[in-house]
């Protein structure tokens, strides 16, 4: 029996967990219908694929959201996981189940799918007949994984930093590198047997003031870690900036270097995929101006070619979006995809040049460090500040790199800690600001945008 067999059997048994058969969840993934896989999605359907975000505890409700859904034509479904099973507390996750369906009253924040278990899930995962997306923000997510695609869900998001470093204050990081090398194992091996289960990095980070070569930084340190497990669909993604110039020039520039740092670790046979996330920041209480920026992605994203967009709802500033709001959001990006044809290719050759000198002298940092692993080089990196997200909670960030708009709403680095940005960038970089204010006065600026679509 592999090591990899031998720690499989030790997380699934667990007594919050169905009795696991592995030969029949093998043969289920073999015969699995293809439209299940984003992956097979990705490759036929040609068109951007639009997701909502969206998740229930109790079965009826979520089945319920998911028919709301079907007939709002989206093209990929979401499973947004609750808190309690995102901290790998299953007990309370089943307590709360149960009040949920004993009252009516939703007493989690997302579908507890450990606790349903995988035989009553599928039944509802492959209902529909489309993709579905696994959410959560878990980092030790092994056991939710397994439970994942034994259900019929064969996309999943997250991983070790984009995980960890905007949701944890403590969990150790070198143990989400070691716990996420097991989920890129897991997809690997189950990509085998049919259409590949995809792999979707979470670009949005902290969504306040990354700038972007940080984030395409830590898209593509996270896929390569994932390719060199054997993973052979993997989606790259980052969000709304509030920059629709700033966000062309990142989508260009990810997409070149993700071809190339894939193919500098050998692998020149796996299908890459951009993602855009519609608004991660804080929202206008003002709807009618939250259904604009909302559209304003839609036209965003359809500029940088994106394959997949994830929709926001007019509603993210009041609460959480009901189902009709998220089915409405959907309608309308749709229709927005439908009539925006004929974009002009829009070029920022200098903008471009510098972003992809930033993002390759970091890159080359986290290559010299002396360790003798990938995902080693990269706990390093974070540890000694090479790599550094605004913003972050997690104690090991050195939240040294200070970012600031500049007049055309572009994302700057105006400190830059221990990040290895080139000088020559650097300099460009604080050029396009107004540094002759007081502290004061940029400490305004940046706390005024946290909300700059207010």
């Amino acid at each position: 029996m592999s090591l990899l067999q031998e720690e499989r059997n030790i997380i699934l048994n667990n007594e919050y967990v169905d009795n696991f058969d592995f030969a029949e969840v093998e043969e289920f993934v073999k015969n699995a219908s293809k439209d299940l896989f984003i992956s097979y999605n990705f490759k036929t359907k040609n068109k951007m694929l639009v997701q909502p975000r969206g998740g229930f505890p109790t079965y009826d409700k979520m089945f319920a959201l998911y028919e709301f859904f079907d007939k709002a034509n989206v093209d990929v479904l979401p499973c947004t996981i609750d808190s309690n099973t995102r901290l790998n507390d299953y007990a309370t996750a089943k307590k709360m189940l149960r009040l949920s369906e004993e009252n009516e009253v939703d007493m989690l924040n997302g579908y507890p799918l450990i606790n349903h278990g995988y035989r009553t899930s599928r039944k509802m995962m492959t209902h529909f007949n489309k993709p579905i997306s696994l959410r959560h923000g878990t980092p030790d997510a092994r056991l939710l994984i397994e439970t994942a695609i034994a259900s019929g869900i064969f996309e999943i998001e997250g991983g070790p930093i984009t995980y960890l470093l905007p949701y944890s204050k403590n969990f150790p990081l070198d143990k989400a590198f070691l716990y996420w090398k097991y989920v890129e194992r897991v997809c690997a091996e189950y990509s085998k047997l049919n259409e590949p289960i995809n792999r979707e990095s979470f670009g949005p980070l902290t969504a306040t003031l990354v700038p972007p070569c940080i984030t395409i930084v830590i898209q593509l340190l996270e896929m390569l870690l994932s390719l060199e497990e054997g993973v052979k669909s993997f989606s790259v993604s980052f969000s709304q900036t509030g920059s629709m110039n700033q966000d062309i020039v990142m989508g260009a520039v990810i997409r070149k270097l993700a071809k190339y740092y894939s193919e500098q670790i050998g692998v020149t046979d796996a299908d890459i995929h951009l993602v855009y996330h519609q608004w991660m920041g804080a929202f206008p209480m003002d709807q009618n101006y939250a259904s604009q920026l909302i559209n304003m992605s839609t036209v965003i994203a359809s500029m940088v070619g994106a394959n997949k967009i994830i929709t926001k709802t007019k509603q993210e500033a009041s609460g959480i979006p009901t189902k009709e709001a998220n089915a409405e959001t959907v309608a309308n990006t749709q229709y927005t995809l439908r009539i925006l044809n004929g974009l002009p290719n829009i070029v920022d050759e200098q903008e471009e040049e510098i972003l992809t000198a930033e993002v390759m002298a970091i890159m080359e940092a986290v290559f010299n460090d002396p360790a003798d692993t990938l995902w080693r080089k990269v706990f390093n990196s974070i540890k000694n500040g090479t790599i550094d997200v605004p913003f972050s909670p997690h104690i090991i960030n050195n939240n040294e790199m200070i970012t600031v708009r500049d007049k055309n709403k572009n994302i700057r680095i105006i400190k830059r800690g221990k990040v290895p940005i080139p000088n020559r960038c650097f300099e460009y970089e604080k050029n396009q600001c107004d540094l002759n204010k007081d502290t004061t006065s940029i400490v305004n600026d940046i706390i005024h945008d946290i909300g700059i679509m207010q």
